[in-house]
């Protein structure tokens, strides 16, 4: 993976919150389903439409990783979305992003693209790049009712800045909510959601205190971890989804003996009704229908 200088913050304690009650432990490992999307890019479908409900405000996280170009060279063109957000975070490669609202931008390694669907957007996400490792993320955001059809919006975060909370065995790349006293480079109202990249030393420990009640999981994209007091083991392309239970707050994983990478997420749930087709997502399914037709009738 190339680097960038980001923002670096030292830190001399893996906790990024002292006040803690009990572990948080996981209730289920996903392994997610192999498929592809957009012109025939093939990735991994870590968060399914069945788990929508049980991980509200999350839709989707899809993890691609290839050094194949017929794997992801034809990339994802133009197509629309209604009702949510996406967020794409790069971890090796480059994606060239266009809208029908013009904005344009390169995604880089070590960057994130924070895009606002809202009331509709058309937009294309297509790889820069004819060889070499392209490797990421797609997580979907669901947006409250009442900004479904709200104002689009469209931000590149460049590598340097998303803030970087350096400890003596991890790493923690800060992308979004807050973490040992370091605000990420977002901040989202209604799901509050916390995105965090962390990477941790052989034989190491995280740990990171969340409200009890925030939909949470981690993905696994490099070496083992043991998460939980009970230590669950979560292998690399697993998700490990932590359970909801008052009192217990404290995310805790082990690092085996290799370095270990992954993904910790979690949000405020919107306890909406999901009504979902392809890109579309709303409360029901007559708001569905109606942004098929507005956007057959061009109105993006």
């Amino acid at each position: 993976m190339e680097t960038t200088s980001a923002k670096t913050v030292q830190a001399t304690t893996p906790m990024a919150n002292a006040k803690a009650g009990q572990t948080r432990e996981v209730e289920r490992i996903a392994n997610g389903m192999p498929t592809s999307d957009g012109a025939g890019v093939k990735l991994l479908r870590v968060l399914t439409p069945d788990l929508q409900q049980r991980l509200d405000p999350f839709l989707m996280l899809d993890y691609f990783e290839s050094d194949n170009p017929d794997d992801y060279l034809a990339g994802f063109p133009d197509h629309p979305h209604r009702g949510f957000e996406t967020v794409t975070y790069m971890l090796a490669g480059r994606m060239r992003h266009r809208d029908n609202a013009g904005n344009e931008g390169l995604l880089g390694p070590g960057g994130v693209q924070w895009m606002t669907a809202a009331r509709g957007i058309v937009h294309s996400e297509l790889p820069e790049q004819e060889n070499g490792l392209m490797q990421g993320f797609q997580l979907w955001v669901n947006l409250p009712g009442r900004s479904k059809m709200g104002e689009p919006g469209y931000r590149d975060i460049p590598a340097s800045e998303i803030p970087e909370v350096t400890m003596p065995n991890a790493q923690v790349r800060v992308i979004a909510g807050h973490f040992a006293g370091v605000d990420g480079a977002v901040q989202k109202g209604d799901t509050e959601p916390v995105y965090l990249d962390v990477t941790l030393q052989p034989g190491s420990t995280f740990e990171h205190v969340l409200p009890s009640n925030y939909n949470a999981f981690a993905y696994v994209y490099e070496g083992v971890a043991a998460l939980g007091a009970r230590g669950q083991v979560v292998k690399p392309r697993q998700m490990a989804i932590f359970d909801n239970r008052d009192g217990h707050d404290l995310i805790r994983v082990a690092a085996s003996d290799m370095l270990t990478r992954f993904l910790l997420i979690a949000g405020k749930p919107l306890r909406e009704p999901i009504a979902q087709w392809g890109p579309f997502v709303m409360n029901t399914r007559e708001e569905v229908i109606q942004a098929v037709e507005d956007f057959r009738a061009g109105k993006f």
